[in-house]
């Protein structure tokens, strides 16, 4: 009787699957961010300095556009705004790997994960009329970018994540009253993800393994079916039994020598999609001296299309090239994907109040990022889809801080805030290795005409500690925690026409 190895692909291929899946299910981290999770609040130099507090009701801030359009009706006149934030983000790892089978996982701490990237904002605003005002904005309100060393323990979650949505934003307010006006925003948003990461051939090979004994003792069992039947002798049971025993280790051996352990490969994805959304606002001037905001930021549902690319190990591509299995075993081709993923939608409220040499303020914001639940992968070439659960939860971010008016040219900023992480242990990897995060602030303005005006700020992230237990496609578990912290640097020129 001889055997059928294409039978493996049902213990074998789900490891290929979950694989595709973790790499690209790494979009959804975080990075270098001041906000939760991978969401940026990083478009004005003006706002970081008091921690965003007063975001659309300080008044002077162009980015009001992108932020609560019903402000804009504080813009008296046309102006044109450019802010950049560097964001040094730091993530180090401490802890420990096992493969599928316990073993430790050979390799270092993965280095600083963080980096040094900018983040630009542009804004335009004009009064088209007594009442009416309108604006254009290009900001990045979701981002991040990590990359750990290629040989480090927790290679087979991530290597390499770089993430983006960039918004196009058309803006316009209209005053109802005095004191009282609206806005709405139109958003075009381009998300795009390219990630990394290791493939543990030795687990795939073991997992296939696995398939080769199953599919042994299935045929031993029919062998010895036929035998109870009266269909074949126990003599030739026992012999035909003895020879499937023999193909099965033999065949097994074949595959452990051909993927030994540190037989590692490599995975990239990359992919992106164009979706839309809006918003609303609400901007009311409740005494001469305080103003109050609110807005509604709808979420953006997108379909991100790509591509994920492999290589393999030589002892591996010399089991594709055996006919009895190549059919049978996870090819690792290059194939396309696409995955529905969601920026969330935020709600937010913004207070000024305003005295003759100073103003405060405070600003919470509620992000829904429950719409994060899970991200199922459907692939181009046939291969079932897979599905990785997140649960992520609604954060609150809360900030407070102010102005002060040294001179009539010179403000000096300061501000300071908390925002809890929307993930948990349960789901944290090493795509996203965020906690609760604090952050203080300080910042200057400097008016040096009628129509020029610049500002600068820094603030520091304070990251609690984030704890991780997570196993990768191919059964490899990271068990640590990661130290983060954030240093943000940013700057902005408002010219006023």
């Amino acid at each position: 009787m001889s055997m059928s190895f294409r039978s493996f692909t049902g213990a074998a291929r789900p490891l290929v699957l979950a694989a595709l899946s973790v790499a690209i299910l790494g979009a959804l981290a975080p990075g270098a961010a001041s906000a939760s999770a991978f969401q940026l609040k990083e478009n004005s130099a003006k706002g970081l300095g008091r921690a965003y507090a007063g975001s659309a009701t300080a008044g002077g801030d162009v980015s009001v556009v992108v932020n609560n359009p019903a402000a804009m009706t504080d813009l008296k006149g046309t102006y044109l705004q450019a802010d950049v934030t560097a964001i040094n983000f730091s993530t180090k790892f401490s802890g420990s790997g096992n493969d599928v089978l316990g073993r430790p996982i050979s390799g270092g701490n993965g280095g600083d994960g963080g980096t040094t990237m900018p983040v630009p904002a542009l804004f335009f605003a004009t009064q088209v009329s007594d009442r009416v005002h309108v604006g254009a904005g290009l900001s990045v309100p979701f981002g991040f970018q990590t990359e750990y060393d290629k040989n480090w323990v927790g290679r087979y979650n991530a290597i390499k994540s770089k993430f983006e949505s960039l918004d196009a934003t058309l803006s316009g307010s209209f005053d109802v009253t005095s004191t009282f006006s609206v806005g709405a925003s139109i958003i075009a948003q381009k998300t795009s993800a390219e990630l990394t990461s290791a493939i543990n051939y030795n687990a795939v090979g073991l997992g296939i393994q696995q398939g080769i004994g199953a599919q042994t003792a299935v045929a031993i069992a029919q062998i010895q079916a036929a035998a109870a039947a009266g269909q074949i002798t126990p003599q030739q049971a026992a012999a035909l039994a003895q020879q499937a025993a023999q193909q099965g280790q033999a065949a097994a051996g074949g595959v452990a020598a051909a993927t030994p352990v540190g037989s590692d490969g490599f995975a990239r994805i990359k992919g992106d999609d164009w979706a839309y959304g809006w918003q609303l606002g609400g901007y009311w001037k409740v005494t001469p001296d305080d103003k109050l905001a609110l807005n509604y930021r709808s979420k953006i549902s997108h379909r991100l299309a790509g591509t994920a690319n492999f290589t393999t190990t030589p002892g591996y591509d010399a089991l594709l090239a055996n006919p009895a299995l190549a059919a049978s075993i996870p090819p690792f081709s290059h194939t396309t994907g696409t995955a529905d993923f969601t920026t969330p939608a935020v709600i937010s409220a913004s207070y000024w109040h305003q005295a003759e040499k100073f103003g405060f303020g405070v600003d919470v914001a509620y992000t829904k990022w429950d719409v994060f639940k899970n991200l199922t992968v459907n692939y181009g070439n046939a291969q079932p889809s897979t599905t990785e659960q997140f649960n992520w939860r609604n954060t609150i971010y809360a900030s407070i801080g102010g102005d002060y008016y040294l001179t009539d040219k010179v403000t000096l900023r300061a501000g300071v805030a908390v925002d809890r992480t929307p993930t948990h242990v349960a789901t944290r990897d090493p795509r996203v290795p965020d906690s609760t995060r604090q952050m203080a602030s300080f910042g200057i303005g400097y008016k040096a005409s009628e129509h020029l005006e610049i500002n600068a700020s820094y603030a520091h992230i304070f990251v609690n500690q984030a704890h991780v237990n997570t196993m990768s496609g191919t059964g490899d578990t990271l068990t640590g925690s990661f130290d983060d912290y954030g240093n943000l640097l940013s700057l902005s020129a408002q010219y006023k026409f």
